[in-house]
């Protein structure tokens, strides 16, 4: 880092301050104003908000380092744009006429009190245990790679990372509500986009020997046609989809440790079913990214919004995982000496897995010129900050709509507001506590990455069926919710140790059969359970009150209802839909090997 990176970065956060200080005084003392901006947030900057929200440490951390490591396999992820448009097009009318802060408050409306209640405690816990303390992580990683020797007394770089990005963050969250953290995050969108297209540049100009052309011929020829592979995961799963033994053996032949590992990545299986009711879960359920749509003003800016966002969502495939790709073609053709040392296995000659997570923050430190370097670090903070305000307004728009604004009825608009500012401060503080447990923990990023395997499937199904089927009813909604949890909370306590603490349960028991299990395939077990007891709870139990759910369902959709909602739309939001769903299929096409 030089003189005029520190420059370009001090100009980023004073522009993050100046937009977050103009959003502040713009601001009203009113719930609906700091949870929601008022609902006055336009398609381009709910679509841009969305997108920024979305991301952070996964991309930044995981997405780069799975490209280094398995090429463009986990691009299917990042494909999976489409489930924006099934929250623009099929569940947007539903969440926009209900008028709720919350997604929990929307299941109030349909099914009961208490199914809000507990999908809000499941979500609380689960922002603080997993969003929150994997956006601090990702912060060290990054000022631990770019500024490895950076200290403050005893604090080293990963400390002095995490605690910067929490507490910038926090501040201008705290202050601002959901109108500063959606406008910085427009900002912040744009600031990404660029910088990390400069290090996909600059990564293939050195591949190429001074030609971005060459440098993609030169990545196709190293990386080979089988991390250009998107269909790699399908193809491969009959021969390797099993679970083999991987054993450290010493000098004089004891087995010092052995672990069991899948063979095989993502099966066909887990990818055709459980990870398109994951996406579907994340992009149309979770309050931490429908807020931003909630925000909107109708139904028209909402739905924008999301064919806004579903096109950003296909940039990462070429400014996170492509540079990871880079980074491997960098090191492992010995062009960039620090990227071979950091990333290769001299022994093997194969990618050390570990560091593959610094992949990006390596290729920034070792590609790009000054100047541009601030510009992609810039972009960095922008995702970790971005990412970390979503979540820490959305957590405390939960705690204060969901839990205290119910137990204290008739609070003054004023005290809502100081009360979401005082849970998004006590959250910053938590994130503080946090920042030792993740520096220490080994494995702690991939079992965090991994629980939403086991939260997704019966939130999917309570929202997605009970929007499409008016006989299902609270009493089933709440047994649904019930079960799924304490079956993804027993998966999650069995995996802990071993995860967390290298445990190992005796070969054959029922634990580690369990434990073993491929974690996605477990998550279509938690699916058909929950189907399953949603449909017979609630045919064993009075039908639901038609009225009262009027226009939260299909089948009670009113004439006048439908007559809103095709005015909402015309052939330029078709169109832009359209554009999405063919640029996603290319992409499909193209990587095929």
């Amino acid at each position: 880092m030089e003189l005029l990176d520190w420059i370009v970065i001090a100009g980023y956060f004073a522009l993050l301050l100046g937009v977050a200080w103009w959003v502040i005084l713009k601001g009203k003392d009113e719930a609906e104003d700091y949870f929601l901006a008022g609902r006055n947030l336009g398609w381009f900057i709910v679509g841009a908000s969305i997108f920024a929200s979305n991301i952070g440490s996964e991309h930044l951390v995981g997405l780069a380092g799975s490209g280094a490591t398995d090429g463009v396999a986990m691009a299917h992820y990042e494909l999976h744009a489409w489930c924006l448009l099934v929250l623009g097009w099929v569940l947007a009318p539903f969440f926009m006429r209900s008028k709720v802060f919350t997604m929990p408050e929307f299941l109030e409306r349909r099914f009961n009190p208490t199914s809000r209640t507990v999908l809000s405690l499941i979500s609380l816990f689960a922002y603080v245990l997993t969003k929150i303390a994997v956006g601090i992580f990702a912060g060290g990683v990054v000022f631990g790679t770019l500024l490895p020797e950076m200290h403050i007394g005893p604090l080293n770089s990963f400390w002095i990372g995490s605690i910067l990005v929490l507490v910038l963050t926090g501040i201008y969250t705290v202050l601002g509500g959901l109108r500063a953290v959606a406008y910085t995050e427009a900002m912040q969108t744009f600031i990404l986009v660029f910088g990390s297209a400069l290090v996909t540049f600059f990564g293939l100009r050195t591949l190429g020997h001074g030609s971005i052309f060459a440098g993609w011929d030169s990545l196709r020829e190293i990386a080979g046609s089988e991390m250009f592979n998107l269909w790699k995961p399908i193809v491969r799963a009959g021969a390797e989809g099993t679970w083999a033994p991987v054993r450290e053996v010493a000098a004089n032949g004891d087995i010092v440790k052995e672990a069991w590992y899948f063979n095989g990545n993502y099966p066909w299986l887990s990818m055709l079913f459980a990870a398109p009711v994951i996406g579907l879960w994340y992009w149309c359920t979770d309050q931490y990214i429908v807020q931003r749509m909630l925000g909107a003003p109708n139904e028209t800016e909402a739905r924008r919004g999301t064919i806004f966002a579903s096109l950003l969502k296909l940039l990462p495939v070429f400014i996170f995982i492509i540079p990871g790709m880079i980074s491997f073609a960098l090191a492992k053709s010995g062009m960039v000496e620090a990227l071979q040392r950091e990333m290769i296995d001299p022994e093997t000659g194969n990618v050390i897995r570990e560091n593959a997570q610094a992949a990006f923050p390596l290729l920034v430190q070792n590609v790009l010129p000054a100047g541009f370097r601030g510009i992609v670090v810039a972009g960095l903070l922008a995702a970790l900050m971005s990412s970390l305000a979503g979540v820490l307004n959305a957590t405390a728009t939960l705690f204060t709509m969901d839990f205290y604004s119910r137990l204290h009825k008739g609070v003054s608009q004023h005290k809502l507001v100081w009360i979401g500012r005082v849970a998004t401060a006590v959250l910053v503080i938590i994130g503080l506590l946090w920042i030792p447990v993740i520096q220490g923990a080994k494995g702690l990023y991939d079992y965090l990455q991994g629980i939403q395997a086991y939260l997704a499937p019966p939130i999917f199904v309570v929202f997605f069926f009970g929007v499409f089927f008016k006989r299902l009813n609270g009493p089933g909604c709440l047994a649904t919710l019930i079960v799924g949890f304490i079956m993804g909370l027993f998966r999650l306590v069995i995996d802990t140790p071993v995860s967390l603490f290298e445990h190992q349960y005796a070969e054959g028991s029922l634990f580690w059969i369990i434990n073993n299990m491929f974690f996605q395939y477990y998550s279509i077990l938690i699916l058909i359970v929950c189907i399953a007891v949603f449909y017979v709870v609630s045919y064993m139990t009075p039908a639901p009150s038609y009225e009262k759910i009027s226009g939260l369902t299909y089948g009670t959709v009113t004439d006048e209802h439908r007559a809103e909602s095709r005015n909402s739309w015309n052939k330029k939001d078709v169109l832009w839909s359209c554009l999405t769903l063919v640029l996603i299929l290319a992409a499909y096409l193209y990587f095929r090997g």
